[in-house]
Order: C-alpha cells, then sequence, then structure tokens
C-alpha cells in the first residue's frame, strides 16, 4: 500500500516538474542599448523588424507588440507585451524558435 503511494507521488512530482513553464528559466525581454552587428535580420515588415544574433531575439517595433516565443516542439518559451522600441530576448539554449506577432509567425535558429 504504501509503495504505491510512493509511486503515485513519485509521478506527480515528476508531471509537475515537466508542468514548469520554460519561461521560468529564459531571461526577461530587455531593450536593447547599442546595435549588435552580428545581429541578421529575418522578418522586416513595415510595423516591426525581427533579427537574430548568439542566442538573441531581437525586435524592433514603432508600438507595442504583443509577442510569444515557442520551442520548434510548440512549448511556449515567453510571452509578453513589448513596448515601442528595440529589445532583446537571451535564450537559455541555441536552437529553433517559434516568434509569433500579431497574426505573423517565423521560424529563427539562434
Amino acid at each position: 500500500m504504501f509503495k504505491r503511494i510512493k509511486i503515485y507521488l513519485a509521478i506527480f512530482t515528476i508531471s509537475l516538474v515537466a508542468a514548469v513553464p520554460f519561461e521560468a528559466n529564459a531571461n526577461r525581454w530587455e531593450q536593447l542599448k547599442t546595435e549588435r552587428p552580428d545581429a541578421k535580420t529575418v522578418v522586416k515588415e513595415t510595423e516591426f523588424e525581427i533579427r537574430t544574433a548568439s542566442s538573441t531575439i531581437i525586435v524592433t517595433s514603432n508600438h507595442s507588440v504583443q509577442i510569444k516565443i515557442f520551442t520548434i516542439l510548440g512549448r511556449l518559451v515567453n510571452s509578453e507585451t513589448l513596448p515601442a522600441g528595440t529589445n532583446k530576448l537571451t535564450l537559455p539554449a541555441h536552437g529553433v524558435y517559434l516568434v509569433k506577432i500579431g497574426n505573423i509567425t517565423c521560424k529563427v535558429a539562434v
């Protein structure tokens, strides 16, 4: 009986750890103070631009935008409303991410 309870508790604990959002480990968006010469443009629209640099996603917008970052497997990494200007998010791991701003979604590699 106690062994079965221990197994259930172990499964419950593992499921809680797996349910912790990826965002908890990620840094927050911050204003970019200086330009990054190594940044490469991924998407350039009239209202915003998405660029990437080493482990970083850079978004420049002329007004506040709602942005969501997902892993390639669809796990939410970050969801925030960015103020106008140039903002950067440093990601905890290299890889391919999906960036969604409004109704535009693009794939970026960092």
